[in-house]
């Protein structure tokens, strides 16, 4: 959160995390001219007021991308910024890279998340009982295979697809994965020291990239501001109206009425009533049977004078 003078991080914290100690004057990159304050002692010194106003400016557009719900991948392998880029992106629920940049990791992702399947595979056997049928030299080579894969893969395992922005710390250590960001046209958050070359970075914070509170300083602030753009992306969505029942009341169900049941003397006496309104139904029906019985005996009839006549002309 900015704080009563609206900035994420204030001079003094700065100072006193030696945000501003560069590198020797022999060690530095010419484009870092417009930041570097003075130089002391064969040491230049960054400008603070510079660091400041650019670490506004990049969380400002951080929690623009955070509230669109894509992720922001976290890369630092150098040994002073595994640790904190590692808390601070687990903080912030994002993935992050911290033991070795694998080459292809952006530009050839297809082959990373076949890389992860392997390695949910070697997870499956474990829990399936299959370790249990191979055999010790088997089982050796798949718990190394499957050490290797965790210690480099653990912080992207749920990077579904490439990432929306990269925050990196030393662009000089992380030059291939600068690179493949470049080529992506995906965005860079950087801290830049008086050594390296700013124009690669998109949104480049100067500050020094080897101290362990100047790291953690700036990756917390740059945290927060990611915390912040979920929660307005949570605050934005509509809230799902689930109907639950309630399953401790019984259902209610329509009261159906039912006919009584007439009793046997009553449904004579209805019958009788329906055979004394329709007089003429017994009739109709005699004389339907009659005539079918008629109808029967000529046919019948037929058939013995028509078997007659084959019997004659038969003996003939």
């Amino acid at each position: 959160m900015p704080g009563s003078s609206g900035h994420r991080v204030s001079i003094d914290q700065l100072l006193l995390a030696g945000a501003h100690f560069g590198h020797l004057t022999q060690r530095w990159n010419p484009k870092m001219k417009r930041y570097i304050f003075m130089a002391r002692n064969g040491i230049y010194l960054i400008d603070l007021n510079k660091t400041q106003e650019l670490i506004n400016v990049a969380c400002r557009k951080a929690a623009e991308l955070a509230a669109t719900g894509e992720d922001i991948l976290f890369i630092g392998t150098k040994k002073q910024a595994r640790d904190i880029i590692e808390s601070e992106a687990r903080r912030a629920e994002c993935p992050y890279v911290t033991y070795r940049w694998l080459g292809g990791m952006l530009t050839n992702f297809s082959t990373i998340r076949h890389s992860l399947k392997t390695l949910e595979n070697y997870e499956r056997m474990g829990s399936d009982g299959t370790y249990e049928k191979l055999t010790k030299k088997e089982q050796l080579r798949i718990e190394k295979s499957k050490g290797k894969l965790l210690r480099v893969l653990s912080g992207i395992r749920e990077m579904r697809r490439l990432p929306v922005a990269v925050f990196i710390v030393d662009t000089n250590h992380e030059s291939i994965g600068v690179a493949e960001a470049r080529k992506l046209n995906i965005p860079i958050f950087a801290i830049v020291d008086t050594n390296v070359d700013p124009d690669l970075v998109d949104y480049p914070i100067p500050a020094n990239d080897d101290a362990f509170k100047s790291i953690g300083l700036i990756a917390r602030a740059f945290a927060d501001a990611i915390i912040e753009g979920k929660r307005k992306l949570k605050d934005r969505q509509p809230p799902e109206e689930t109907v639950k029942e309630d399953r401790s009341k019984p259902r209610s169900r329509r009261s159906r009425r039912r006919r009584p049941r007439r009793s046997r003397v009553e449904n004579q006496a209805a019958v009788q009533k329906d055979d004394a309104a329709n007089p003429t139904k017994d009739g109709a029906v005699a004389e339907k049977g009659e005539a079918g019985s008629k109808a029967g005996g000529k046919k019948a009839e037929r058939k013995t004078d028509s078997k007659e006549n084959h019997n004659e002309s038969h003996h003939e």
